[in-house]
């Protein structure tokens, strides 16, 4: 499915991206190619077969939660870079 540059030129405007017009040409032509390619996908036929979120069976890898004795205040705050009352002291992030 080739498109047209003022199709690539709607595009563009849409992700409020300015192109150039050699720029236009080569999302052009890779634009077009990237829609071949979900032509051919499309052409598939996929009766029968399940809609799936992911290929293989997931398993949960996350490690058990156990409560363990924290690192002290004095070894954590010994990397920080400035720190007050015992605390990190970070710029403030709203104003």
């Amino acid at each position: 499915m080739a498109l047209t540059r003022e199709e690539v030129l709607h595009i563009a405007r849409l992700a409020r991206i300015a192109l150039n017009a050699d720029e236009v040409e080569r999302f052009r032509a890779q634009l077009s190619t990237i829609l071949d390619h979900f032509e051919a996908l499309a052409a598939v036929d996929t009766e029968g077969i399940e809609p799936t979120a992911h290929p293989l069976p997931l398993a949960n890898v996350m490690r058990e939660d156990v409560v363990e004795p924290s690192l002290p205040r004095d070894e954590v705050l010994a990397n920080a870079p400035v720190v007050e009352d015992g605390y990190f002291r970070v710029r403030a992030v709203l104003e």
